[in-house]
């Protein structure tokens, strides 16, 4: 069983490679100084989000940031898996089964409702693999945004 730790303030050295890392894979253009605007909130206790960090601390292997909201549907506090990432050399080996194991649990306990997260349309493989894990998609609904 891989190790999910809350992460905290003195983790931004060691949180802020593996995001690079991940936003280099999926393409998220944003510079370091805007990955270090986004983190250190978290890390410093906003009630709007957590950062968890899979493996040793002192070296992590991955990350998973969730982001909180209120859902009137599900009956209060709901989350967003905004990210997750695990460094491409441990992939694999069941550790991002792990995590989506741990978080829902970890979370319920604060009170957590229902988490959701966004697969790719096109990535079979990820929406399986997210499937497998307990998420469903749900029918007749489209995620959209607007970007201020």
């Amino acid at each position: 069983m891989t190790a999910l730790t809350l992460a905290k303030p003195d983790d931004l050295d060691r949180i802020l490679p593996l995001i690079a890392a991940f936003h280099t894979e999926a393409g998220i253009a944003q510079d370091d100084a805007g990955r270090r605007a986004a983190v250190q909130p978290l890390l410093d206790g906003s009630p709007h989000g957590a950062i968890y960090i899979a493996g040793p601390v002192r070296a992590p292997i991955g990350y998973a940031v969730i982001s909180f909201g209120w859902s009137m549907e599900y009956g209060g506090l709901d989350g967003i898996l905004d990210e997750i990432y695990i460094r491409p050399g441990v992939r694999r080996r069941g550790i991002g089964s792990d995590m989506l194991s741990a978080l829902p649990k970890a979370l319920a306990g604060a009170g957590l409702r229902a988490l959701h997260l966004e697969v790719a349309r096109g990535d079979d493989k990820a929406r399986a693999f997210y499937e497998r894990m307990h998420f469903r998609p749900r029918d007749g609904y489209t995620l959209m945004s607007r970007i201020f």
